[in-house]
């Protein structure tokens, strides 16, 4: 397992989120009964478990392209009979599927292409709910720091210009900013620590850029955010 691998391994979650953020899409989308919800790009499954609770007569289905968080996921959901888990490509879902969740993931398909991508697994009806880094003011050097490494940030108008050229409309938003992302780092922050104690070279270059990361959100807590959009085809 490479430096970075190991780094993001055993941690309580790959990003900033919170179970409230699962269950306002829930309440937003009036989703329960035996529905069938994708978790696409599960990571180590903290969303999963949250969706396999919130709703115990559905099928969720997660797939995580990294093989060992999706056996972190596979571990953390294995008392729930309603949630299976799966290592594979989220790009190529199947479906249908009457909600597609995925947190911090769909950037690594591009918002346009991922949506456009999923729209034939998605049942009649059936929405997808995405978080995506936003720009919450103009000019913000510590902001465009912090994102130096995603030249698609962009600001809550040019997310929903993806959204629709997707053929998708934006039914809502809401962001996470602030708390969740403490709670994130929080958690990353002891993990570095951790492995500072044995670290080899490529070990220390890891925990390095993840230092820098973190101080660099310090630097601007109050403007770095995701917005977890609610999207369906038009």
């Amino acid at each position: 397992m490479s430096a970075f691998h190991r780094l993001y391994s055993g941690l309580d979650r790959e990003g900033p989120g919170l179970p409230e953020d699962v269950h306002w899409a829930l309440d937003r989308l009036s989703l329960k009964g035996p529905v069938r919800v994708c978790d696409a790009g599960c990571g180590s499954g903290a969303d999963t478990r949250t969706l396999g609770i919130a709703l115990p007569e559905a099928r969720i289905e997660a797939v995580e392209q990294m093989p060992h968080l999706a056996g972190e996921a596979k571990a953390r959901c294995g008392d729930l009979g309603n949630v299976s888990v799966r290592h594979g490509d989220m790009g190529a879902l199947e479906g249908p599927f009457d909600l597609i969740w995925s947190a911090g993931a769909l950037y690594f398909l591009g918002v346009t292409e991922g949506l456009t991508a999923w729209a034939d697994a998605l049942a009649p009806g059936g929405g997808v709910a995405f978080s995506e880094p936003v720009r919450l003011t103009g000019n913000d050097p510590e902001v465009e720091r912090f994102w130096a490494e995603y030249p698609a940030l962009t600001d809550l108008d040019g997310i929903a210009a993806r959204v629709r050229q997707a053929g998708y409309e934006m039914l809502d938003h809401r962001l996470i900013l602030g708390a969740p992302w403490a709670a994130y780092y929080q958690s990353l922050a002891a993990r570095i620590v951790a492995l500072s104690v044995e670290a080899d070279a490529e070990m220390r270059r890891v925990l390095d850029t993840s230092w820098t990361e973190i101080a660099n959100w310090r630097a601007a807590p109050d403007r770095i955010a995701y917005a977890l959009v609610i999207a369906r085809p038009s």
